[in-house]
């Protein structure tokens, strides 16, 4: 059931009892129970939804996630459930897996029953897309130009599959609904620096706790690392590598924030390379260092966020956006508000319409209304007397023609004009803003 060589193998003991008193024999003999308790094998099928046949014969929705195995040593067959609950590390058909038999759900009772339960994947090619590995006889029915090895394809010899079927079956024969993982010859993995912790999914997302590794050499390299001290801290947060990746996928490669798909920085002073859409700036003044520094030369802690589109959604309260010093906002092709309730611009000194460099105040809509309103009562109120003066032509009292014209032309315009001056019952005017209110 165990190893060829086990625990017990790689450690070398003297023979005699050890200075504690304990019997190195007894050591021998425990090592080799832990020995006797784990094993290698081969995983044949895996369950991971309800649409694995008989599931509920295994044990329902418990069963997900549970292997089935062949032991590489002794073809003995079974099923392993997985050993951690918080992290699930699900393997693929033919992908090789640590097996423990260790105590289960009747271990209060009085049995020795035990279950298996496995670990992540053995990383047989070193690589996070496919670690698997087929049952050597099953491989003597493949045909020739589908049995290369990984050393093979990293000479450059590659499998030729067609129909986006691998060389080795990946998925569940027993389940058509789980037929979805084909083995991808662009994904790389992720080149690491001294002492960082990585962690890759298998299609190019991963993260990365990381820190500023200058090289002394030009490669291997980061773009993060040509600036400041070795040892500040950085995370990396990546989904999916270039699109135009090459299909070289043994080579590493490091995160790239303007090729990558979706990306999110959390640096301390390192300084991000990042292409973003508009670096205009032109709302801002050159007067005591108000306009910003351009992304790609920012040297502080900063958290980035990049990818094709960004979504904020807020689903029961607010979104608040606060900042020291300025917050600015550039778009290419236009900058939208729509909202059905008020939109409120509160400001300590003014506001700019149009360029920063705008000095022509806005009109207070009621005050001029009202001024407005007046002047022209007043005017039609002389508009009134002129048109009815007289002149004494031969001596004979008559109107004046001329005048007369001019004031019932300008006494209507004025009427359209104390219309609009004019409120409605409710108070709204036709000349001011229902929505725009200035203090």
């Amino acid at each position: 059931m165990g190893f060829n060589k086990g625990l017990s193998a790689n450690i070398k003991l003297p023979s005699g009892n050890s200075s504690d008193g304990y019997s190195i024999r007894a050591l021998n003999d425990e090592i080799e129970r832990i020995d006797q308790k784990m094993v290698v094998a081969r995983v044949t099928d895996i369950i991971l939804d309800v649409n694995y046949p008989d599931i509920f014969k295994l044990g329902g929705l418990s069963a997900i996630g549970k292997i089935f195995f062949e032991e590489s040593i002794t073809g003995g067959t079974g099923i392993a459930k997985p050993f951690n609950p918080q992290t699930s590390a699900y393997p693929l058909i033919n992908e090789h897996v640590l097996i423990f038999r260790l105590p289960n759900k009747d271990m209060g009772l009085e049995t020795t029953e035990e279950s298996h339960y496995y670990i992540n994947m053995i990383s047989l090619w070193n690589h996070p897309h496919h670690n698997a590995y087929p049952d050597p006889e099953l491989n003597l029915n493949i045909p020739s130009s589908q049995q290369k090895s990984y050393e093979d394809v990293q000479a450059g010899s590659i499998s030729k599959v067609t129909n986006e079927t691998s060389s080795l079956d990946l998925n569940s024969p027993n389940n058509d609904f789980q037929q979805t993982f084909f083995e991808r010859q662009n994904i790389h993995p992720l080149l690491p620096f001294a002492g960082d912790i990585i962690y890759q999914g298998r299609w190019g997302n991963s993260i990365r706790l990381g820190s500023t590794a200058k090289a002394k050499q030009k490669k291997p390299s980061n773009p993060w690392s040509d600036y400041g001290k070795n040892g500040n801290p950085i995370t990396l947060i990546r989904n999916g590598q270039p699109l135009s990746s090459s299909n070289a996928g043994w080579e590493p490669i490091v995160e790239d924030i303007n090729r990558d798909q979706s990306s999110v920085y959390l640096t301390s002073n390192q300084r991000i390379p990042i292409n973003v859409a508009s670096e205009r700036y032109f709302s801002y003044t050159q007067r005591f260092g108000e306009v910003p520094t351009i992304p790609s030369l920012y040297k502080k802690n900063q958290v980035i966020i990049s990818s094709g589109r960004l979504v904020f959604n807020a689903s029961s309260d607010h979104i608040l956006l606060s900042s020291q010093r300025t917050i600015s906002f550039e778009a290419v092709k236009g900058f939208n508000f729509d909202t059905p309730s008020n939109f409120v611009i509160d400001v300590g000194t003014t506001i700019k319409l149009g360029s920063k460099d705008a000095i022509e105040p806005a009109v207070k809509g009621e005050t001029l209304r009202n001024d407005l309103h007046n002047l022209c009562y007043n005017l039609k109120q002389l508009v009134s007397i002129l048109k009815y003066s007289q002149v004494w032509p031969g001596g004979t009292v008559a109107a004046d023609a001329t005048i007369s014209t001019v004031c019932t032309t300008l006494e209507m315009s004025l009427d359209n004009l104390l219309d609009d001056f004019s409120k409605d019952s409710n108070g709204n005017s036709i000349i001011l803003s229902k929505t725009v209110k200035l203090v």
